[in-house]
């Protein structure tokens, strides 16, 4: 390989984005670059709810577990918040397979800005970054495919944390309070909108994160509930100044078992 060739290609893997380097020479690899489902009858499986809101320290992000294709239940386990990086994550709906893709390449291509710009992106910059390879799946989401995250993070500048919203088609909106996404949504922040206050301490935000979704799936068919049988609750993840965070299984089984005894009481699901 002569001189030319080694130069062109050390520039292009010095470009600060991951995703023009493989845009460049992979571009199958890029969101919405496979194959696609040509008929309605192909049924590929979603992600449904997934949350963030605002509290005293910082986000916490939560997702059911439950992934469906159709009527059916594809998935009784499936991860729906990625962390990002250090100081922000991505929680996904719509549909799983892409979905997951594109926040591993978003986590990839965090990385590998910092590696080579030697700091990095700003939340802002970073939210951008996602609205871009959200309107490269354009294509994908218009034959049934849509990715629609939620992104939120700690802005260290600010001292806050922060969340944002997106469309298909990449446009990004920021949310001052919380937000939801998937097919329980409305039913998640109708009920954010009630119990969500400013300045919550963490454990009160916690527990209102997991009544909205244990409201969403109490009223949408796609969103799983607390399943006590199998074990399996909501992922649970906190962002502050600290860093990503992991709420614990066993902390957020407690809290549900908690929820469902007080409305076992009162005989009332919502």
């Amino acid at each position: 390989m002569n001189d030319e060739r080694w130069l062109h290609l050390f520039n292009d893997y010095a470009n600060s984005s991951f995703v023009d380097a493989l845009r460049r020479h992979s571009p199958h690899l890029l969101p919405g670059a496979g194959p696609h489902p040509e008929t309605p009858e192909v049924q590929a499986p979603h992600g449904t709810t997934v949350l963030a809101i605002r509290y005293r320290d910082g986000v916490i992000m939560a997702g059911d577990r439950q992934a469906t294709a159709g009527y059916q239940v594809a998935s009784r386990r499936i991860e729906k918040i990625f962390k990002s990086d250090d100081l922000s994550g991505v929680g996904i709906a719509g549909a799983a397979g892409p979905a997951m893709e594109m926040a591993k390449l978003f986590q990839t291509e965090l990385e590998h800005y910092e590696k080579v710009e030697g700091d990095n992106l700003s939340l802002e910059g970073k939210a951008n970054k996602l609205g871009q390879m959200i309107r490269m799946n354009l294509q994908a989401a218009m034959m049934g495919l849509a990715v629609v995250p939620i992104f939120a993070g700690f802005d260290e500048k600010a001292g806050v944390g922060r969340l944002f919203k997106y469309d298909i088609t990449g446009g990004r909106y920021e949310e001052t309070n919380y937000d939801s996404q998937g097919s329980g949504s409305k039913d998640a922040r109708d009920s954010l909108k009630k119990l969500w206050k400013r300045d919550m301490p963490r454990d009160e935000a916690l527990r209102v994160a997991l009544e909205a979704l244990i409201d969403a799936a109490d009223e949408d068919v796609g969103t799983g509930g607390p399943d006590l049988v199998r074990g399996i609750y909501p992922t649970v993840k906190t962002i502050t100044r600290s860093g990503f965070g992991e709420v614990t299984e066993e902390e957020v089984k407690r809290v549900c078992e908690a929820i469902l005894a007080e409305r076992t009481k009162t005989g009332n699901g919502g």
